[in-house]
Protein backbone atom coordinates (compact mmCIF):
# COMPACT_ATOMS: atom_id res chain seq x y z
CA UNK A 1 0.00 0.00 0.00
CA UNK A 2 1.02 3.48 -1.13
CA UNK A 3 0.90 6.61 0.66
CA UNK A 4 0.23 10.05 -0.84
CA UNK A 5 -0.27 13.14 1.01
CA UNK A 6 -2.77 15.94 0.34
CA UNK A 7 -0.56 19.19 1.63
CA UNK A 8 -3.23 21.10 4.06
CA UNK A 9 -1.90 24.92 3.88
CA UNK A 10 -5.46 26.22 5.30
CA UNK A 11 -6.37 26.55 0.87
CA UNK A 12 -8.12 24.25 -0.71
CA UNK A 13 -11.14 21.47 -0.69
CA UNK A 14 -8.97 19.02 0.44
CA UNK A 15 -11.87 16.55 1.47
CA UNK A 16 -13.38 16.13 -1.84
CA UNK A 17 -9.76 15.51 -3.72
CA UNK A 18 -9.22 12.90 -0.49
CA UNK A 19 -12.47 11.42 -1.19
CA UNK A 20 -11.66 11.17 -5.07
CA UNK A 21 -8.70 9.49 -4.31
CA UNK A 22 -9.85 7.03 -1.61
CA UNK A 23 -12.32 6.24 -4.77
CA UNK A 24 -10.47 5.35 -7.40
CA UNK A 25 -7.38 4.15 -4.95
CA UNK A 26 -8.85 2.63 -1.80
CA UNK A 27 -5.78 0.46 -1.03
CA UNK A 28 -3.72 3.68 -1.18
CA UNK A 29 -3.21 5.71 2.61
CA UNK A 30 -4.52 8.73 1.67
CA UNK A 31 -3.25 11.86 4.86
CA UNK A 32 -4.03 14.89 4.96
CA UNK A 33 -0.98 16.85 6.15
CA UNK A 34 -0.83 19.94 8.35
CA UNK A 35 2.81 19.75 8.48
CA UNK A 36 6.18 18.38 6.78
CA UNK A 37 6.57 15.62 9.41
CA UNK A 38 3.00 14.38 8.52
CA UNK A 39 3.72 14.07 4.78
CA UNK A 40 7.23 12.71 5.49
CA UNK A 41 7.38 9.32 4.04
CA UNK A 42 4.63 9.35 1.63
CA UNK A 43 5.82 8.53 -2.13
CA UNK A 44 3.59 11.08 -3.90
CA UNK A 45 2.50 14.77 -2.78
CA UNK A 46 -0.94 16.68 -4.28
CA UNK A 47 -0.78 20.20 -4.08
CA UNK A 48 -4.25 21.64 -3.77
CA UNK A 49 -5.48 24.68 -3.83
CA UNK A 50 -8.01 27.41 -3.39
CA UNK A 51 -8.26 30.96 -2.74
CA UNK A 52 -5.69 34.21 -3.39
CA UNK A 53 -2.42 33.91 -4.14
CA UNK A 54 -0.97 35.99 -1.21
CA UNK A 55 -2.92 34.02 1.09
CA UNK A 56 -1.65 30.77 -0.69
CA UNK A 57 1.69 31.31 -0.77
CA UNK A 58 1.66 33.01 3.01
CA UNK A 59 0.26 29.38 3.91
CA UNK A 60 1.96 27.25 2.40
CA UNK A 61 5.48 28.83 3.47
CA UNK A 62 4.47 29.04 7.09
CA UNK A 63 3.24 25.53 7.28
CA UNK A 64 6.94 24.65 6.08
CA UNK A 65 6.32 23.23 2.43
CA UNK A 66 8.25 24.82 0.15
CA UNK A 67 11.64 23.13 1.02
CA UNK A 68 9.16 19.40 1.55
CA UNK A 69 7.80 20.09 -2.15
CA UNK A 70 11.24 20.88 -3.76
CA UNK A 71 13.11 18.08 -1.61
CA UNK A 72 10.11 15.64 -3.34
CA UNK A 73 10.99 17.06 -6.40
CA UNK A 74 14.84 16.54 -6.49
CA UNK A 75 13.94 13.06 -4.41
CA UNK A 76 11.76 12.44 -8.21
CA UNK A 77 8.52 11.55 -6.24
CA UNK A 78 5.32 12.01 -8.20
CA UNK A 79 3.92 15.46 -7.48
CA UNK A 80 0.21 16.99 -8.68
CA UNK A 81 -0.59 20.11 -8.44
CA UNK A 82 -4.22 21.68 -9.09
CA UNK A 83 -5.28 25.06 -9.51
CA UNK A 84 -3.82 27.24 -7.13
CA UNK A 85 -1.77 24.07 -6.30
CA UNK A 86 -0.46 24.64 -9.62
CA UNK A 87 -0.08 28.74 -9.93
CA UNK A 88 2.24 28.69 -6.89
CA UNK A 89 4.49 26.66 -8.61
CA UNK A 90 5.10 29.35 -11.13
CA UNK A 91 7.69 32.23 -11.23
CA UNK A 92 5.50 34.85 -10.68
CA UNK A 93 1.71 36.01 -10.55
CA UNK A 94 -0.35 39.30 -11.17
CA UNK A 95 -3.02 38.58 -8.53
CA UNK A 96 -2.40 41.08 -4.95
CA UNK A 97 -0.93 43.26 -6.83
CA UNK A 98 2.16 40.93 -7.90
CA UNK A 99 2.96 37.89 -5.37
CA UNK A 100 6.55 36.18 -6.05
CA UNK A 101 5.79 32.49 -6.31
CA UNK A 102 7.91 29.21 -6.15
CA UNK A 103 9.82 29.65 -9.44
CA UNK A 104 9.58 25.83 -10.16
CA UNK A 105 8.15 26.64 -13.21
CA UNK A 106 9.37 29.86 -15.67
CA UNK A 107 6.09 30.82 -16.37
CA UNK A 108 4.16 34.04 -15.30
CA UNK A 109 0.58 33.67 -13.66
CA UNK A 110 -1.55 36.59 -15.27
CA UNK A 111 -5.39 38.21 -14.87
CA UNK A 112 -7.62 37.43 -17.75
CA UNK A 113 -8.61 41.43 -17.56
CA UNK A 114 -8.54 42.81 -21.34
CA UNK A 115 -6.65 39.77 -22.86
CA UNK A 116 -10.22 38.09 -23.14
CA UNK A 117 -11.91 38.82 -25.98
CA UNK A 118 -15.46 41.06 -26.86
CA UNK A 119 -18.42 39.56 -26.91
CA UNK A 120 -21.74 40.05 -29.61
CA UNK A 121 -23.55 41.20 -25.98
CA UNK A 122 -20.78 43.90 -25.19
CA UNK A 123 -18.23 43.73 -22.72
CA UNK A 124 -15.97 40.46 -22.65
CA UNK A 125 -15.91 36.84 -21.78
CA UNK A 126 -16.95 36.65 -18.45
CA UNK A 127 -14.37 36.48 -15.19
CA UNK A 128 -14.04 34.33 -13.58
CA UNK A 129 -13.98 31.69 -16.18
CA UNK A 130 -16.15 28.88 -14.37
CA UNK A 131 -17.47 25.82 -15.93
CA UNK A 132 -16.52 22.77 -18.55
CA UNK A 133 -13.54 22.91 -21.51
CA UNK A 134 -12.24 20.56 -23.61
CA UNK A 135 -8.50 19.55 -22.87
CA UNK A 136 -6.09 19.18 -26.08
CA UNK A 137 -3.21 17.05 -24.75
CA UNK A 138 0.06 18.64 -26.24
CA UNK A 139 1.96 16.05 -25.24
CA UNK A 140 1.68 12.50 -24.05
CA UNK A 141 2.08 11.46 -20.85
CA UNK A 142 1.35 9.08 -18.20
CA UNK A 143 -1.18 11.34 -16.53
CA UNK A 144 -3.43 11.34 -20.03
CA UNK A 145 -3.22 7.22 -20.27
CA UNK A 146 -7.13 6.29 -20.80
CA UNK A 147 -8.21 9.61 -21.34
CA UNK A 148 -9.40 10.70 -24.46
CA UNK A 149 -7.99 14.03 -26.31
CA UNK A 150 -10.05 16.69 -25.76
CA UNK A 151 -11.99 15.00 -23.28
CA UNK A 152 -13.80 17.99 -21.08
CA UNK A 153 -12.54 19.28 -17.18
CA UNK A 154 -13.81 21.45 -14.80
CA UNK A 155 -12.31 24.84 -14.11
CA UNK A 156 -12.84 27.54 -11.75
CA UNK A 157 -10.30 30.35 -11.71
CA UNK A 158 -9.76 34.23 -12.73
CA UNK A 159 -5.90 33.90 -13.72
CA UNK A 160 -4.46 31.65 -15.71
CA UNK A 161 -0.70 30.78 -17.18
CA UNK A 162 -0.39 31.10 -20.97
CA UNK A 163 -0.20 28.54 -23.49
CA UNK A 164 2.10 30.27 -26.00
CA UNK A 165 6.07 30.29 -25.24
CA UNK A 166 5.27 27.32 -22.68
CA UNK A 167 7.92 24.37 -23.23
CA UNK A 168 6.07 22.81 -19.97
CA UNK A 169 2.66 22.68 -21.51
CA UNK A 170 0.37 19.53 -20.99
CA UNK A 171 -2.77 20.07 -21.93
CA UNK A 172 -3.72 23.27 -23.00
CA UNK A 173 -7.57 24.78 -23.25
CA UNK A 174 -9.47 27.66 -24.87
CA UNK A 175 -11.20 30.43 -23.15
CA UNK A 176 -11.59 33.57 -25.07
CA UNK A 177 -7.46 32.64 -25.33
CA UNK A 178 -5.81 29.54 -25.15
CA UNK A 179 -4.14 28.81 -21.81
CA UNK A 180 -2.32 26.00 -19.79
CA UNK A 181 -4.62 23.41 -18.44
CA UNK A 182 -1.81 21.43 -17.53
CA UNK A 183 2.33 21.33 -17.64
CA UNK A 184 4.53 18.70 -16.71
CA UNK A 185 7.89 18.42 -16.69
CA UNK A 186 10.04 15.60 -14.75
CA UNK A 187 7.73 14.34 -11.96
CA UNK A 188 5.78 17.05 -11.82
CA UNK A 189 2.29 17.63 -13.19
CA UNK A 190 0.41 20.48 -12.78
CA UNK A 191 -3.39 21.38 -13.71
CA UNK A 192 -5.24 24.36 -13.70
CA UNK A 193 -8.79 22.56 -14.16
CA UNK A 194 -10.11 20.79 -11.21
CA UNK A 195 -9.50 16.67 -11.49
CA UNK A 196 -11.86 15.81 -8.36
CA UNK A 197 -14.85 18.07 -10.16
CA UNK A 198 -14.24 16.62 -13.80
CA UNK A 199 -16.36 13.82 -13.25
CA UNK A 200 -14.75 10.31 -14.88
CA UNK A 201 -12.13 11.68 -17.14
CA UNK A 202 -10.52 13.65 -13.58
CA UNK A 203 -11.13 10.39 -11.66
CA UNK A 204 -9.03 8.80 -14.31
CA UNK A 205 -6.17 11.41 -13.78
CA UNK A 206 -6.24 10.68 -9.91
CA UNK A 207 -5.79 7.38 -10.78
CA UNK A 208 -2.96 7.87 -13.31
CA UNK A 209 -1.23 10.27 -10.44
CA UNK A 210 -1.43 6.81 -7.95
CA UNK A 211 -0.07 4.52 -10.19
CA UNK A 212 2.96 6.78 -11.79
CA UNK A 213 6.33 6.58 -11.31
CA UNK A 214 7.24 10.32 -12.01
CA UNK A 215 8.68 9.40 -15.08
CA UNK A 216 7.42 10.97 -18.12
Amino acid sequence: MGKVAILDYGMGNLHSVASALNKVAPDTEVVLATTPEQARGAGHLLVPGVGAIRDCMAGFEEAGFAPLLKDAICAGKPVLGICVGMQIMMRHSEENSGVDCLDIFSQPVRFFGSDLPEIPEGGHVKIPHMGWNRVQQIRKHPLWEGIVDCSRFYFVHSYYVPAVDNSDIAGQTEYGIPLAAAVARGNIFATQFHPEKSADDGLQLLKNFVNWDGRA
